[in-house]
């Protein structure tokens, strides 16, 4: 916005002050921005499909007319259909004669050269049943995919192997439970490493919780009756005396509410109390 003054002055009587008026005028210049062109993300290319679940029979048709697609843009349903002789797929843009075409799968799979555009276009793009009976195969994806999964792999391998011996029985006891108590240092570091590769996902979310060192604490001092569990797995009590020392909550696991109350103040004195007597 750009604003434009003009002074106008006028002479009074003579025993007045000079008086000058300003007067501002205010131009408004309006910028128009002109839209880019979205680009044309489609590429031209060959194409294979494949039916979903792994099948493979010898023959399988998927439907190539009486099918519907929503235009968004449009903002209504148009009908599909693959001819050997018209330039679209949609049955509202076709011309003359109309000549039906099949879609058949072969063994599973659909090789469409990039000159069958239409078909390309109705199965990419449009047909109804995409992604639930048929899909692309998109190699580069499913290679991005695979590096994601080897990544994971390493980042949980990486951790494993730095995870010092009681964190390492922590967290295997998620998996094995009191067997781990019976294994070598050895036996735990190579089932260890053999979990984080078969499960990364699960194996770093055990290892970034704080509460999975406190559950195999309060599991280890009930294995060796330093702390009671009753039969109903409501109620911890010391091992010696039976005196109740927490209720477990409704609807929750046993170790896990335990290992939430050793984090109150009352939790962390017994906490200590347990802790030397492990030792």
């Amino acid at each position: 916005m750009a604003k434009k003054q003009t002074k106008a002055s006028y002479q009074g009587d003579p025993g007045d002050e000079h008086i000058e008026k300003v007067t501002v005028k205010e131009t408004v210049v309006q910028v128009t921005e002109t839209p880019k062109p979205k680009k044309n993300s489609w590429e031209i290319k060959d194409r294979t499909f494949y039916l979903t679940k792994n099948r493979s029979p010898l023959s399988y048709s998927i439907r190539s007319s009486n099918i519907h697609y929503f235009d968004e843009k449009l903002g209504y349903e148009r009908e599909l259909k693959y001819t050997s002789n018209q330039k679209t797929a949609f049955v509202d843009e076709m011309k003359g004669d109309q000549r039906l075409e099949h879609i058949i799968f072969r063994n599973g799979a659909l090789f469409v050269p990039k000159n069958k555009q239409t078909l390309q276009k109705l199965l990419c793009l449009y047909h109804p049943h995409k992604g639930a009976l048929f899909y692309e195969w998109k190699p580069t994806a499913i290679a991005v995919n695979e590096i994601e999964v080897i990544e994971l792999e390493i980042e949980a391998l990486n951790a494993a192997k730095d995870l010092d011996i009681d964190m390492a029985e922590a967290v295997m006891r998620v998996e094995l439970g009191s067997k781990v108590s019976e294994m070598s240092s050895k036996e735990l570091k190579r089932d260890l490493l053999l979990y984080a590769k078969r499960n990364p996902v699960l194996f770093l979310e055990l290892v970034n919780d704080d509460n999975v060192v406190l559950r195999n604490f309060g599991i280890k001092a009930t294995e060796m009756n330093i702390l009671k569990l009753s039969s109903d797995q409501r109620t911890f009590s010391w091992g010696s005396n039976d005196r109740k020392l927490m209720n477990v909550p409704f609807d929750e696991h046993p170790y896990s509410a335990l290992a939430a109350w050793f984090k109150t103040d009352e939790g962390m004195e017994i906490y200590s109390n347990i802790e030397k007597r492990l030792k």
